[in-house]
């Protein structure tokens, strides 16, 4: 017998989680329960990003990621202006670390402009009155619409929204264990009763999925993204973003500069591939999915080129002179010195098809049933949320 039931359960209560939650309440759903298994919100990939507002200059034009990030971007730049949350409107540019890269660097124009970002090919005197410290060879990608939030504050708003508005109930401290009878959901509180269910699990989204007979093929990889910062008073100064141009052949963007809303600027992150989908330390986190990753790790390492590239190059990164050295290259005027530890952690729940070992690149949403999952959320998803949210309801609750 059910302990509880509602219209729609959301497993997750991450951004993408609350999100949905927002959209469909906005849209007269009464009714909405949110289960998520940690005892506060934020505490993963959602409260862990760098909050950079990303401007769909990246992904291919026909992806869900390219119809979801620079409405996406619009819709929380809007949300954090009407609640006076933190914003930093600062742009960010895309710099080339030697000429071999300038075909990507075009590559990224032509793709940023079939998706509708405002962005721009700068001369080195150019991006020099953008990122006066910037360093690139010939010429710079400028990406106007790029921007900086607080991602925990945005949370925090979001769920000052949703528990004022009567129509979500947030249940922390709740994990999904499994599927129940017909329209439930084992948790560790009881059986949850449903009429709609939406698994928003992240990092556990493909568990979650299995236990509905969804997404079988896929594997979740997880990879670790550690970062430093400057310290105060550093003689270095980035006014917004610096990246690299990324290597296209995985969707990782490479190590760079990001001026939070606060004011610290942070380098990274790395792409380590990690031990557990909450591997934040060096063991911390490694738990009993650590065997299962590892054999999928070394499967990947022989079957994926740039799976072995990665695993080969990033865990030197936990030793800061690696990852100064991919920094510097950015950068005029780098100095080791000026640079610090920083708390912060995150782990991009990374899927592959493991019919073709090949990591997914676009965001996936299966239905099965009256279940709905949301896979795959690595980046962009938090920039992309809001407008993700809508789309979701708009195709799977119309």
């Amino acid at each position: 017998m059910s302990i509880e039931r509602a219209e729609v359960v959301i497993v997750g209560g991450g951004i993408v989680g609350l999100s949905i939650a927002r959209e469909l309440a906005s849209r007269g759903a009464r009714d909405i329960l949110v289960l998520e298994k940690e005892e506060g919100l934020g505490r993963h990939a959602s409260g862990r990003n760098s909050g950079v507002l990303h401007a769909g200059i990246y992904y291919a034009p026909d992806s869900r990621k390219a119809r979801t990030c620079l409405a996406g971007n619009m819709a929380m730049r809007a949300y954090c202006k009407e609640k006076g949350l933190p914003l930093l409107e600062c742009g960010k540019v895309v710099v080339a670390r030697e000429e071999s890269e300038l075909p990507v660097l075009d590559g990224l124009l032509e793709r940023a402009t079939a998706n509708g970002a405002r962005v721009e090919m700068l001369d080195e005197k150019g991006l020099a009155e953008v990122e006066p410290c910037a360093r690139t060879v010939g010429r710079a990608l400028w990406s106007r619409d790029t921007a900086v939030v607080d991602p925990k504050a945005v949370l925090a708003s979001l769920l000052a929204d949703l528990t004022a508005g009567g129509k979500v109930r947030i249940r922390t401290g709740v994990e999904v264990l499994g599927a129940g009878g017909k329209g439930e959901v084992r948790t560790t509180a009881g059986v949850v009763g449903f009429g709609r269910l939406v698994n928003a699990a992240g990092a556990h989204c493909d568990r979650v999925a299995r236990f509905f007979g969804v997404g079988e093929h896929y594997r979740l990889i997880p990879f670790k993204g550690i970062y430093r910062k400057l310290r105060k008073g550093a003689r270095l100064t980035v006014n917004g973003n610096v990246y690299p141009v990324p290597d296209p052949r995985n969707p990782f963007l490479g190590v760079h500069f990001t001026r939070s809303v606060h004011g610290d600027v942070y380098l990274g992150p790395t792409a380590i591939p990690a031990f557990g989908r909450e591997n934040y330390g060096i063991l911390a986190g490694v738990d009993g999915d650590a065997p299962r990753i590892a054999f999928e790790d070394a499967v990947l390492f022989f079957a994926n080129a740039g799976f072995r590239s990665v695993a080969l190059s990033e865990p030197r990164k936990y030793l800061p002179a690696y990852l100064h050295r991919d920094a510097a290259r950015l950068v005029h005027g780098f100095d080791p010195a000026e640079v610090e530890p920083a708390d912060k952690v995150g782990i991009r729940p990374q899927l592959v098809d493991w019919r073709t070992k090949q990591l997914l690149m676009d965001f996936i949403v299966e239905r099965a049933g009256d279940t709905l999952h949301v896979l795959n959320p690595i980046s962009p998803a938090f920039t992309s949320s809001m407008e993700l949210a809508r789309q979701i309801v708009e195709e799977h609750f119309a």
